[in-house]
């Protein structure tokens, strides 16, 4: 059974405020620096969270009423190390970091009594963790290589932190979180753009951002988006999701810490689950002496670790039309991934005992995206006749986090960025 500590590590690479972000022109407009405005959206968990109390919020103990007084102040909630390491806190931080899916509203929200905003939307300053090994995750490489020439944040260097716990919802279903966040990115590039001599943005992602920049391409007008996006780069993002999230879900039914059940709580659990658009009826990814799933038996699968039907329902209504969907952002497109590296392809519970670790099958990958989703990316994107322009990069043994931290491997990025062969599309 995976312990608290190796979900605390695992659940960063598995994977808002929600009011709209408002621009302020400058009352004298500086001459254009001649670069092209950058909009970075980094990884899963490295967009930091606020949040404060109302009366309407219940502690789930009386030491979590006595550490946090209902005063309307916001507080750093994601990410405090120093209060996700405490026994004594951690319990506190993980009740406020739950959500609950509303059946009447039909859409996730917080917990009752808890509000939340991401940190400086519009600033890289949102994600840059504190720890070195965060910042490696979280763009702090590429932010510092990007400064060296010449980005200034804020100035044409902008970020677009996200509320990683929420997940792009089918249209059709709501989905007020994605909703206000496409709102406010919408404005940013416009504003990116606009106060650079009206150049069109670069827009960079790397992991469970490559799935929040291109469902808000794809729901964006082709029109708009041909005029204010210049190039888009994925780094780390396949086109098909990964094997890891089944070993994460099975072991966390049976993990009642806190920091577990406030994962099993969040809609972005079911994002990178192996989609069926690219993982093949015949490829098993879960063996047991009584039989295989494959990306075609996720609901199956869920059901026999023990998810409630609901939740099964919220997967197949949501979150797999989402996955099914996945397709070319229409814009001059670069997808950069890492491979050559041993990664989780099968998952072995011989005994049907999903609570106890599986034996483990290794293939290519990044260490985490699995090559048979980051090999989709070429037909999925690069096959769409409408994508005028694709370009795949794969850096040989080189891993999901290294793609954005490893010194040759962000000069690739780099190089994406500053590539002028977009410079006649303004």
């Amino acid at each position: 059974m995976a312990t608290t500590l190796q979900l605390h590590r695992l659940i960063p690479l598995l994977f808002i405020p929600f009011f709209l972000f408002h621009f302020a022109e400058p009352h004298t407009k500086s001459q254009p620096s001649g670069l092209y405005p950058v909009v970075l959206l980094p990884g899963s968990t490295c967009s930091q969270l606020e949040a404060r109390l109302t009366e309407a919020y219940t502690p789930p103990s009386l030491e979590c009423a006595a550490l946090r007084k209902v005063d309307g102040r916001w507080f750093r909630l994601w990410k405090n190390n120093t209060e996700l390491e405490d026994p004594s806190v951690s319990p506190c931080v993980a009740d406020q970091l739950r959500l609950i899916f509303d059946h009447v509203a039909d859409d996730y929200r917080n917990v009752a009594g808890v509000e939340t905003r991401v940190l400086d939307f519009g600033s890289t300053r949102g994600f840059l963790a504190d720890d070195d090994a965060d910042r490696d995750l979280c763009m702090g490489k590429l932010i510092e290589s990007l400064e060296r020439a010449g980005y200034r944040d804020g100035e044409t260097l902008f970020g677009a932190p996200y509320d990683f716990r929420q997940a792009p919802a089918a249209p059709g279903q709501p989905c007020r979180a994605f909703s206000q966040f496409q709102r406010r990115l919408w404005a940013l590039i416009e504003h990116a753009s606009r106060t650079n001599g009206n150049r069109p943005v670069v827009l960079v992602s790397h992991s469970q951002g490559g799935y929040f920049a291109l469902e808000f391409l794809n729901r964006s007008p082709i029109a708009w988006r041909r005029k204010h996006v210049k190039h888009f780069v994925m780094a780390s993002t396949g086109a098909g999701g990964f094997v890891l999230p089944m070993q994460a879900m099975a072991s966390s039914v049976s993990d009642e810490s806190p920091l577990s059940r406030s994962w099993r709580s969040v809609p972005s659990k079911f994002t990178a689950l192996p989609s069926p658009k690219v993982f093949d009826r015949d490829m098993p990814l879960v063996i047991t002496r009584g039989r295989n799933y494959t990306a075609h038996d996720i609901p199956e699968f869920m059901m026999a670790v023990g998810l409630p039907a609901f939740e099964v329902t919220l997967y197949e209504t949501r979150t797999l039309p989402v996955a099914m969907n996945f397709r070319a952002p229409v814009v001059p497109t670069t997808c950069i991934n890492g491979v050559g590296v041993p990664t989780v392809e099968k998952l072995v519970y011989w005994d049907g005992n999903f609570s106890q670790a599986s034996d483990v099958v290794y293939g290519d990958g990044d260490g985490l995206v699995n090559l048979a989703s980051i090999l989709a990316l070429d037909t999925v994107i690069g096959d769409d006749p409408r994508q005028e322009y694709y370009k795949s990069v794969k850096i040989s043994g080189t891993s999901h986090t290294k793609v954005i931290s490893d010194g040759a491997a962000v000069q690739h990025v780099v190089n994406e960025i500053l590539c002028e062969e977009f410079a006649g599309q303004e």
